[in-house]
């Protein structure tokens, strides 16, 4: 009987994936069974889904003590795309408080579901070219990273599996992501459902 090393085990970022599959696709389905992209009010509702989500975590892209761990996190903001996105439809964002303060590992956490979402936002930017949306007008915060959405998620992930954590706060980072997935969840059904 071998043991696993280190070496062997699954990067942070691969157990987060594989902890949050299952409510991961549940999201997937429940976005897309909502047809948001079948009218431009399905959408508006896709936009304040999607607010609320960003607003909740704005903080964290802030958040001095994140800088570090992550060094381009202030840059991935989305949250100014989707107020543009708003304002280029002639909408106003919905009220949205901020997410309350988290510890290291819980806004890891929560990042990681949200980065995340950048990746599957690939299929949704051209959902919403189907109805005259594009990174231009309307539909901004799907865009993709200049260099491209792989290596952006790539090195998210690099700087998410490089940061010191404690056996606690790697459990408290699986909690966290699987909070975050609920949230969305729950989101979808106000919004979306």
């Amino acid at each position: 009987m071998s043991s696993v090393t280190d070496a062997e085990a699954p990067s942070r970022a691969r157990r987060l994936k594989a902890v949050s599959a299952a409510a991961h696709e549940r999201v997937d389905t429940g976005v897309m069974q909502a047809a948001p992209f079948a009218t431009p009010a399905k959408y508006a509702d896709f936009l304040r889904f999607q607010y609320r989500l960003h607003r909740r975590v704005e903080t964290l892209y802030a958040d001095p003590a994140l800088q570090p761990l992550l060094p381009d996190l202030a840059d991935r903001s989305r949250l100014a795309a989707l107020e543009a996105d708003f304002g280029d439809l002639g909408l106003v964002p919905p009220e949205a408080p901020p997410g309350p303060a988290l510890g290291r590992a819980e806004a890891l956490g929560w990042l990681y579901v949200v980065e995340g979402s950048n990746m599957g936002a690939a299929i949704l930017a051209k959902e919403a070219a189907k109805i005259g949306y594009s990174s231009e007008h309307g539909a901004r915060h799907l865009a993709g990273h200049p260099e491209g959405r792989a290596l952006h998620w790539r090195r998210f992930t690099a700087a998410l599996d490089a940061a010191e954590l404690t056996e606690d706060e790697e459990r408290r980072i699986e909690a966290a992501a699987t909070a975050a997935f609920t949230h969305v969840e729950a989101l979808i059904g106000e919004e979306l459902g």
